[in-house]
């Protein structure tokens, strides 16, 4: 193997191992979204289900239709 030769080759697999850290910081960040995500339909689920408000929205069961 030409020294020419060995010296693109460890360009190239510097080039991709950086590629490769710079994708899993984003998949962390999006596992981290997507458990925030997760929580939050959690969240709304139960509050339609129960009438309970969540963070302190008010329940739609305690108020009055517009027409009253």
């Amino acid at each position: 193997m030409t020294e020419k030769r060995l010296i693109d080759l460890e360009i190239r697999f510097s080039h991709q191992d950086d590629f490769l850290m710079k994708l899993n910081e984003v998949v962390t960040q999006q596992g981290i979204i997507i458990q925030r995500l997760e929580k939050e339909i959690l969240d709304l689920k139960r509050t339609a289900n129960d009438g309970t408000s969540v963070e302190g929205h008010r329940s739609l069961r305690d108020e009055k239709p517009p027409h009253y």
